[in-house]
């Protein structure tokens, strides 16, 4: 396989899977950032600051994004005591229950593609595209 045909796979499979976490997402009215939003905070509490850069968006567009899902119930801002400016997200329990929800519902959208594959092949394929994930050292 050439680096052109790994590079065409790679596209046309983030097609296939932004296509099923769109319609997930919008099954739970969610954007498709709120969904990328859950999937980081599910086992994390981030600063506003750090998951806007990580997102790749200005601190107050994702404020904005924060703030609709506080206001639906599924977001909490925590305060830190030491720095007053310094500000962290947490699910509540109901948007614990929502990330746990979407959650499956993208792996049960997945899990044709994958089923294609043996265990082993399943494996290799996690290995491999962790391995292309991999944060180079700087």
């Amino acid at each position: 396989m050439s680096e052109n045909d790994a590079v065409d796979a790679l596209v046309q499979t983030s097609f296939v899977v932004m296509g099923t976490l769109t319609e997930v997402a919008k099954r739970h009215g969610l954007s498709l950032t709120q969904l990328r939003v859950f999937g980081i905070i599910r086992d994390r509490e981030p600063r506003i600051s750090d998951l806007a850069a990580f997102l790749g968006l200005d601190k107050s567009t994702l404020s904005g994004l924060v703030d609709r899902a506080v206001a639906r119930g599924l977001i909490e801002r925590i305060r830190n005591h030491d720095d007053r400016r310094s500000v962290r997200i947490r699910l509540t329990p109901e948007g614990r229950e929502l990330a746990e929800r979407v959650h499956d519902d993208v792996r049960r959208g997945l899990a044709p593609l994958l089923q294609r594959l043996s265990p082993q092949g399943q494996a290799r394929l996690a290995s491999h595209l962790g391995t292309v994930l991999e944060t180079p050292d700087a």
